[in-house]
């Protein structure tokens, strides 16, 4: 059996919450207690996130992008391919250990998309960035789902105040994604409340396989 090796720890500023960053064989994980919240094995539902909510901003001239969450770049790395070369993309990190990471012993798994002229990091609470508006795209994948896991104050992403201030930051067209590993009827019914159109689309972690996992796609009606 191949054990697992710690590699570093990261403190979620604000919080008593410890994230790890640990390596089995050749795959990377960040976890919280017994939470894998995410793996090197496993990319395709982040990869959908930047498919489902930059679908809309194929050939859009000076698309604004905010990604929240930097994870392990899979969701940033596929924004990439899909957005054009005049797109800004603002990636919101809260943990500044998650950016040395990616520079360092995820530097491989990165390809070095931090480094493209297109990128920002913003280390920071995604939602101060939400607050600057104009977005076209706003892809969060900041916890496990609509709630407050890694850190509490994630609640107020979710909730039906934060929903108002979010839908205000998006230009007309907008788009609003979330990312979740499960799915929750009450905040479909908050985000239609909130005066949105949603669709909520299921996807596997891996591709046709693996663990089924949420996107909601919020616009404005």
């Amino acid at each position: 059996m191949i054990p697992r090796v710690l590699i570093d720890t990261a403190q979620v500023p604000g919080d008593s919450v410890e994230l790890r960053l640990v390596q089995r064989g050749e795959d990377f994980m960040i976890v919280l207690d017994r939470n894998e919240l995410m793996s090197s094995r496993m990319s395709a539902s982040e990869e959908a996130l930047a498919d489902l909510g930059c679908a809309h901003l194929t050939g859009r001239k000076g698309a604004r992008v905010l990604i929240g969450g930097l994870g392990m770049g899979f969701t940033l790395r596929r924004a990439l391919k899909i957005l054009p070369a005049d797109a800004e993309v603002v990636v919101a990190e809260l943990v500044p250990k998650i950016v040395e990471w990616a520079r360092g012993p995820l530097a491989h798994i990165f390809d070095g998309c931090l480094d493209d002229p297109r990128v920002r990091i913003a280390v920071g609470d995604v939602a101060w960035a939400i607050e600057d508006g104009g977005w076209d795209a706003i892809l969060l994948d900041v916890d496990n789902g609509p709630d407050g896991l890694t850190h509490a104050s994630n609640d107020k992403l979710y909730s039906a105040r934060g929903l108002q201030v979010t839908k205000r930051a998006l230009r007309s067209g907008g788009v609003l994604a979330i990312w979740s590993a499960y799915a929750d009827a009450a905040f479909t019914k908050r985000l239609k409340d909130c005066g949105y159109l949603v669709d909520e689309q299921v996807v596997r972690a891996r591709g046709t396989k693996g663990a089924r996992h949420v996107i909601w796609l919020a616009g404005r009606r």
